[in-house]
This record gives structure tokens, C-alpha cells and sequence, in this order.
């Protein structure tokens, strides 16, 4: 597979592993919550390359939908960025640490360093069956593309969609009306099928029930529908599905001949009025005998109004002349395909500005974007990720879609500049808890939120000189993940044992309190080592400072000792 080579590359690479692990630290008067919690919906203010770092003790592999929203990097005043990660090189400090604009001729470098190390951090918290979301434009498509086959794999690239946003922008002389999102998945080996809902149907519906109210005829409530679809400009998603039963039930006429070549099944299929074989499509039938007779009724033919017929499950012609075709209802076909073209308005602006009036953020993405992205994917349960939230559009997206669908999505939004909370914070809680004078958004959705704010790094060498001492369970939360790799349930935690968790093969113990002579006083020690609880089936792994017991005793008591800090490391296979 080609490899995308850039500037900088060599030190940014590996630069996720370096960054520290931060404490995350709740903030109860910025939060819409009586109970602040990790397991909440999340707003993090915050370096999202840190913030990222400080979410894997908890959400490895737990996250099945990202999207996010980069800069785009087109050089304009009003997207000029700083890369300012901690990269170990007063050379390339040196070179990143600068405003990057549109006069910066190493501005792509520049933006694929910053990108590299997050979309890595991304891929840790996808879970097996997850998916990422990448806006992007023509300024770095092509690079993004790249990188994420290299980080993400070019077996796991799903497509690249194109936004009609309709809007045109004409700064190089035509008329501009798209931008791109790129879909990858962590595991292209599990199924995966995007589907979206048909936009419009549920107006469908309410149009034909006034009709069956009203006691319309078929033949002109037909003529009505085909009307409403035309006005309305619908899919044909939607459009195919003219036709009513005598119940007002939706149907449409189904193609039955074989869709690959040649070599469909051909048999005889007679008309139910002229017991004639109609014709046999070229390529064959598309289904089996057994199964097309399945769909025939002989014993119940219906005559429709315009002289055709409906047998069971196929509709005929007035002859044999004319292939049948099945009929399909249209409640039973409610989602199609995702498209790899969405054609909707870029209404973003006006959404925020009747949120937050005079807000001053640019370019915002239209929250219906995002919903329609989020509802590709299955199930109603999950964590939408955003690391680079803005003015919060994710979040009123997911709560959007729990509201309609009383679903149970949960976001967690990371947003690295000032306005995390003037802006993107107090967007979704205006969304939560309505916006009086707002004409869309007037009624809340309902909701809660933790806020929470990137703390002081856990160093080692900070603990070891009595500097820093974070919690108990801060700490626990860091070696766990860091030893294990799984999750960690805080509710486990019993500091008067010292166990903190229990992964696939250990059981976790932490021998620490937060005082300045934490290192003389835990020590793992031989009535230590008695004090702990029976046996389970698993190893135990146990993090202390020092140990005052022989191999022997740590052998018998299946006990693999960890010295703090040398021996940080993640165990699993």
C-alpha cells in the first residue's frame, strides 16, 4: 500500500503514546446534572489530543460512531490555527508552533502532524464494530484520505460521500456547492450496512390518512399522491410507491426480473384472467418457482379501477403481454441505502443564530447533517464521539434523534478552544431546555450533560517526589487501562483492599494513598499479601512502590508484582 510522506511525519507518528495521561475534573457549576459522571453524556473542555488520551482508561473500544469536523485548512483569517502539541523536539516545536495560514507553504505538513496522533487516539476508542465521520473539503480530501488508510486501514475505507450543500462559494471562479465525508470502520470484516430513513415519509403518510379520512376514491387519491410527490420533489426512494390498496395501504410495483446477467430462473408464470404464461424477462426471473409461487393467489384476484389485477403478491397487466411485477408496501421499506450524495441545505448559521444570537461562530455544520450520519448506523444505544465539537452540532443532533425516536444515545463532545462553554456548552443547554425565543427550538428535548475540564498530567516522577498526587481513584483509573487495556469501573474500587478492577486474566490491586510519604507506607508486605481476599480463578496483578516479600511467596499467592513507576505497562495480548 502507497505511504503518505510528509514533513514532521517521524515525530508525530509514535507522539500519541507520549502524551500524558490528565486527570479529567468535574465542573458541578457548568454541568446540567445533579450527578456528574464519566458515564454521562460528556462536554470536555480541553487539548483534544489530551482529552482523547484521558478518555481511553474508560471508552477504549466503547465508541461506535465518531464524527468530527477538522479545519479544514483553506489559509483564511478566519481559520488561521496554531499546532501546539508537545511534540519532543525543540526543532520541530520550533516549526509547528507558529499561526498556520494560507502564506504557509508547509501548511499541509502542518496539518497532517496535527491530525496524525488524534486520528490514532480516535481508532483506540472505536469499538470493533464502529465507524468514523470525516468532514473535509478539496484543501486536504486527498491527504485525509491517505492518512486514514495508513492509520485506519484501506480494506476498512467505506466511501467517500458528497454533501450538496446547495449554498455555492465562488472564490475560485465556480460555483462550489460541496464538500466531502469520509467513512472508515475500525473492522471491515463485520457486517456493515448504512441505511437512512426516507426523508418526507411521515408526511407521506399523514397526506394519504386525510385522504382515507375523507373517503377519496383510489383512482383520484392516486392521481392526488403522484401530485404530492411531484410538489414535494421526493426520492424516488419514496416516488416508486404510488399506488393504494383498497385499505389506503402505500404499495409499488417491484421489478421481478434476474439483476446479474443472465442466468435468473425461467418458468412459466400464468396470467390469472387468461391463465395465458406471461412473458419471462430477459435475464430470467428474480426469484426461484417455489418462492414466486409463494407470492401468487389465484383463489383471490382483485380488479383494480384501471382494468389491471392484483394476485397475492404480484400485480398483472390486463394481459400476458406484460411482465407482472411484485408489489412491495411501503411501511415495509421505510430506510434505503445510505446515498453517496446528500443533497440538503447548509442551514447550520441560521440554526445556531436562533440558539445563541450573535454568536460569532464560523460556518457551522446544520445539526441535520450529523443526524442523518448517525442514523446510518444500527441500533439505538451507543456513544457519538466528537473531538472537535464547535458549537456543539453533534450534541443537538443526538438529542434530536432521542427526542423522536426515544432512543438512547449518548454524546461525548471534546472542544479544545475558550468558547466550550460560552458556546458550545450553552447551545446544548438550550437545546435540553428550550429557547423561548426561539421559533424552532422554543420546547426543550430534554437531556443532561457532565462538564468536565482537562486537570494536571499524572508524572510519574512528579508522584514519586510527593509533587502532584492525584486521587486514589484518578490513579487507579490511569494504571488500570494502562496495565490492561479494558475499562475501568470506578464502583469497584475498595481502597481498604486495594482492588481497583478485574480484566479478562487479572485481578487488579493498587497499593497507594495521596500523601507525601506514600512511598514508605505501601510497600506490599507479607501480612499484605495475607490481607488479601480469597482466591478467584485469575493472576493477581498488584502496583506498589517496593515489596518486602520473596518470589516465593508472590509465586504461591499468584501474585505478579508491579514496581510503580517502572513498571506501567499494558499486559494484554
Amino acid at each position: 500500500m502507497p505511504t503518505l510522506q510528509f514533513k514532521g511525519k517521524t515525530f508525530v507518528q509514535n507522539h500519541h503514546l507520549a502524551v500524558k495521561y490528565h486527570q479529567l475534573v468535574p465542573n458541578k457549576k457548568l454541568s446540567l446534572t445533579d450527578k456528574v459522571s464519566l458515564h454521562d453524556n460528556l462536554i470536555i473542555h480541553g487539548d483534544n489530543l489530551k482529552a482523547l488520551k484521558a478518555l481511553l482508561p474508560t471508552y477504549a473500544g466503547k465508541i461506535k460512531c465518531i464524527y468530527i469536523d477538522p479545519p479544514y485548512n483553506t489559509g483564511q483569517d478566519n481559520e488561521k490555527w496554531i499546532y501546539n502539541d508537545n511534540v519532543n523536539s525543540p526543532m520541530i516545536k520550533e516549526w509547528l508552533g507558529k499561526v498556520v495560514d494560507k502564506e504557509d507553504l508547509t501548511r499541509h505538513d502542518k496539518w497532517l502532524c496535527m491530525m496524525m496522533p488524534r486520528l490514532k487516539l480516535l481508532k483506540e476508542l472505536l469499538a470493533n464494530e464502529g465507524v468514523i465521520f470525516i468532514s473535509i473539503d478539496e484543501n486536504e480530501e486527498h491527504h485525509l484520505r491517505n492518512l486514514c488508510d495508513e492509520i485506519f486501514g484501506q480494506d476498512n475505507f467505506i466511501e467517500k460521500v458528497v454533501w450538496n450543500k446547495r449554498i455555492p462559494k465562488n472564490d475560485k471562479g465556480i460555483g462550489n456547492i460541496h464538500e466531502y465525508i469520509l467513512i472508515y470502520v475500525k473492522d471491515s470484516k463485520l457486517r456493515h450496512e448504512f441505511h437512512m430513513p426516507k426523508d418526507g415519509i411521515d408526511d407521506v403518510y399523514d397526506f394519504v390518512a386525510k385522504l382515507k379520512k375523507k373517503k377519496v376514491p383510489i383512482e383520484e387519491a392516486e392521481k392526488l399522491l403522484k401530485q404530492f410527490y411531484s410538489k414535494k420533489g421526493y426520492d424516488r426512494g419514496i416516488t416508486l410507491y404510488c399506488n393504494l390498496d383498497d385499505q389506503y395501504r402505500i404499495w409499488g410495483k417491484i421489478n421481478v426480473s434476474w439483476p446479474n446477467g443472465k442466468d435468473g430462473p425461467r418458468y412459466n408464470v400464468k396470467h390469472p384472467i387468461t391463465k395465458k404464461p406471461t412473458r419471462v424477462p430477459d435475464n430470467g426471473w428474480r426469484y426461484i418457482e417455489d418462492t414466486m409461487n409463494s407470492y401468487l393467489d389465484y383463489k383471490n384476484v382483485f380488479e383494480r379501477y384501471d382494468g389491471t389485477y392484483v394476485c397475492g403478491r404480484m400485480w398483472f397487466a390486463e394481459d400476458e403481454k406484460t411482465q407482472p411485477s411484485f408489489i412491495q408496501y411501503l411501511d415495509n421499506v421505510k430506510d434505503f441505502l445510505f446515498r453517496s450524495v446528500i443533497s440538503l441545505k447548509s442551514s447550520g448559521g441560521s440554526e445556531l443564530d436562533e440558539l445563541l444570537p450573535n454568536h460569532g461562530f464560523p460556518h457551522p455544520k446544520t445539526y441535520k447533517l450529523i443526524r442523518k450520519l448517525i442514523q446510518t448506523i444500527e441500533g439505538d444505544d451507543f456513544i457519538v464521539l466528537d473531538s472537535f465539537a464547535g458549537s456543539g452540532t453533534t450534541a443537538h443532533a443526538v438529542l434530536d434523534l432521542n427526542f423522536e425516536h426515544n432512543s438512547k444515545l449518548k454524546f461525548i463532545l471534546v472542544e479544545t478552544e475558550d468558547y466550550a462553554d460560552k458556546t458550545t456548552a450553552e447551545r446544548v443547554r438550550r437545546v435540553i431546555k428550550g429557547a423561548p425565543k426561539s421559533s424552532n427550538f422554543k420546547e426543550g428535548l430534554g437531556g443532561t450533560f457532565s462538564y468536565f475540564e482537562l486537570g494536571k498530567e499524572i508524572e510519574m516522577e512528579s508522584i514519586l517526589r510527593g509533587k502532584s498526587l492525584p486521587s486514589y481513584a484518578e490513579f487507579a483509573r490511569y494504571l488500570f487501562y494502562t496495565a490492561t487495556g479494558e475499562e475501568f469501573n470506578e464502583k469497584a474500587i475498595n481502597e481498604k483492599t486495594g482492588f481497583i478492577g478485574e480484566s479478562k486474566n487479572y485481578e487488579v490491586y493498587l497499593q497507594y494513598k495521596p500523601d507525601i510519604e506514600w512511598l514508605k507506607k505501601n510497600a506490599l508486605t507479607l501480612d499484605g499479601v495475607k490481607a488479601f481476599p480469597k482466591f478467584k480463578k485469575k493472576q493477581r496483578l498488584v502496583f506498589a512502590p517496593a515489596k518486602y516479600v520473596d518470589d516465593y511467596t508472590l509465586l504461591e499467592n499468584r501474585i505478579d508484582f508491579c514496581q510503580l513507576p517502572y513498571e506501567i505497562y499494558r499486559i494484554q495480548k
